[in-house]
């Protein structure tokens, strides 16, 4: 019995005193899914939910009332071995060994599709991650949410959303002159900008313009400047693709800021802003009424020269997602964004979304590289920050992005090379991945000694306490990518991977799946390949949700 069919089981049993006259409630309180969880305490039984004391109170009667009506229903589901009511209401449920065992051949029967949505939420969600300015390559910050965002994106799909990978690209703006007077500085052998960009890359990309364009450094000045702006920009974002991709990580949509002001973007949702009674004017400029949706300040929208200000793009590209069609827009910010929350919340309300619902803003917190417990703090390349490359050309794609995973986006984070680079138990994205390599390695050599799956499956067979174990670690995966998705928190599936995995060990060093040279194969080891097996799809399943390989041997 897998948890979907508890919670199942226990809505019928809610649904059945209702429709019996036994509970006073509308048939409509009763929630779609119920849910249930792991008691801390496994003497407490396999799964626990508190359903009773949550519709206690709309049928007006006490909670251990409901429970004792659920409890009576529940005991004639075939599968549930024991049904305890514990303090004020609580149910505990137990299951017999066949029931709990039976995951094990639904895991391998729903290979990849364990763990996600039976069924689409029809919610169109855009995810907006990285958007890194297109004057350098990608420094740390931007490559934790190359890494995070990708995977709650993954996350976010498997529960059924349809998400939408988006990138902003910053291709207007101050940040451009900056970057095209560098690299003319570079070009003509002069000294950088003030508050120009330096590092080798500077170099690299002046070069490539001037040997993609020939004759450059004869134009005019300017016109050198605006080759350089153009071309640039176009080199220096390809290498950004290029690395992003190397990473794993492929968007579905690049979205040029310029573009919004091209198209006349702003002035349209300046109007709509208008046609509300958002926008007033005053000392010849024009401002938008965010202080009455929580902002600390109203905003200017165009100035008094008549140029737009930085938020006039926010307006324009927060409306232009929104008519086209994506139901919530999450965007993800750096550190350095904090102060700039309560001002696109306000935007949001000010269009007459609902802040949190419509738009939501994760921020990141810093990372930090230490090698020798020393920390790393200047690039070969780009000089001033690491890189994404940096990082990758050290420790590979796989453990790059497991360890900008595996911890919470509210949390700075110091990632240790030297550990990173360990084939030992305490690399985490080794732990994980050695398991399932072990996981292979078994299915291997049962088939060598002759072990089949489909010659027999017997779940009541599995009852070493590590079977039960690494059974329970199975039936949470699919809530906890489900919560993960609630959350946006990504990091709770690498977490439990980890939790998987040590179940699985301890399975492995107790109870074989080959028999031994003097043995017969029994169906015993038949039923344990099975659940071998599902450990296997499970891990799969997790590492595949992070954008991590899961390799057959290591």
């Amino acid at each position: 019995m897998t948890p979907a069919e508890l919670s199942a089981a226990l809505r019928d049993a809610l649904t059945a005193a209702v429709t019996a006259g036994e509970l006073s409630l509308d048939p409509a309180d009763v929630p779609a899914e119920v849910r249930v969880e792991r008691p801390k305490n496994r003497d407490h039984g396999d799964w626990a939910t508190s359903v009773a004391l949550q519709l206690a109170k709309k049928a007006g009667v006490p909670p251990r009332d409901v429970a004792t009506l659920v409890q009576q229903r529940l005991l004639t589901v075939e599968g549930v071995k024991a049904v305890e009511i514990a303090g004020p209401g609580f149910l505990n449920i137990t299951l017999d060994a066949a029931a709990a065992g039976e995951l094990a051949r639904g895991v391998v029967t729903a290979g990849a599709a364990f763990g996600r949505a039976a069924t689409p939420s029809g919610e169109r969600i855009n995810l907006e991650f990285v958007s890194a300015n297109p004057t350098g390559p990608i420094h740390l910050g931007g490559t934790r949410w190359a890494a995070v965002g990708d995977s709650l994106a993954r996350v976010l799909e498997a529960g059924g959303a349809t998400v939408t990978r988006e990138y902003y690209f910053n291709d207007h703006g101050a940040q451009i002159d900056r970057f095209a007077r560098s690299l003319l500085a570079r070009a003509n052998g002069e000294p950088a900008p003030e508050d120009g960009y330096g590092g080798g890359y500077i170099s690299d990309i002046a070069a490539a313009v001037v040997a993609k364009v020939p004759g450059t450094m004869d134009l005019p000045r300017e016109e050198q400047q605006e080759t350089f702006r153009r071309e640039g920009v176009e080199l220096m974002f390809a290498e950004i693709r290029a690395s992003l991709a190397e990473f794993g990580v492929e968007f579905d949509v690049y979205f040029h800021e310029d573009s919004l002001h091209a198209s006349g973007a702003v002035d349209r949702a300046v109007q709509k802003l208008r046609d509300l009674g958002r926008i007033y004017e005053s000392d010849g400029a024009t401002w938008l009424r965010t202080s009455d949706f929580g902002d600390d300040k109203d905003r200017v929208v165009l100035k008094s020269d008549g140029n737009p200000a930085y938020i006039s793009g926010d307006l324009a590209y927060y409306l232009d997602k929104r008519e086209r069609g994506f139901d919530r827009c999450v965007i993800m910010l750096g550190a350095d964004h904090h102060g700039y929350v309560n001002r696109m919340m306000a935007m949001c309300a000010a269009f007459g979304d609902t802040p949190g619902v419509n738009l939501e803003i994760l921020i990141g917190q810093m990372v930090n590289l230490v090698k020798d417990g020393v920390p790393l703090r200047m690039s070969k390349r780009a000089g001033t920050v690491v890189t994404m490359e940096d990082l990758v050309e050290v420790v590979g794609v796989d453990a790059a992005r497991y360890s900008l995973v595996r911890s919470s986006v509210d949390s700075s984070i110091d990632i240790d090379l030297d550990v990173l680079t360990r084939r030992s138990n305490d690399n985490p994205v080794f732990y994980v991945q050695y398991a399932h390599a072990r996981t292979a390695n078994v299915a291997v050599n049962a088939a060598t000694a002759g072990v089949r799956r489909e010659d027999a499956f017997e779940p009541s067979l599995l009852t070493d306490e590590t079977e039960s174990l690494l059974l329970a670690a199975l039936a949470e995966f699919p809530a906890v990518v489900a919560r993960a998705g609630e959350l946006r928190e990504p990091h709770r599936v690498a977490r439990y991977l980890e939790e998987l995995a040590g179940r699985f060990h301890k399975f492995y060093d107790a109870c074989r799946v080959t028999p031994r040279a003097d043995e017969e194969v029994t169906d015993v080891h038949r039923t344990r390949l099975w659940l071998n097996d599902a450990t296997r799809q499970v891990l799969a399943n997790g590492l595949t949700l992070l954008g991590v390989s899961a390799p057959d041997r290591m």
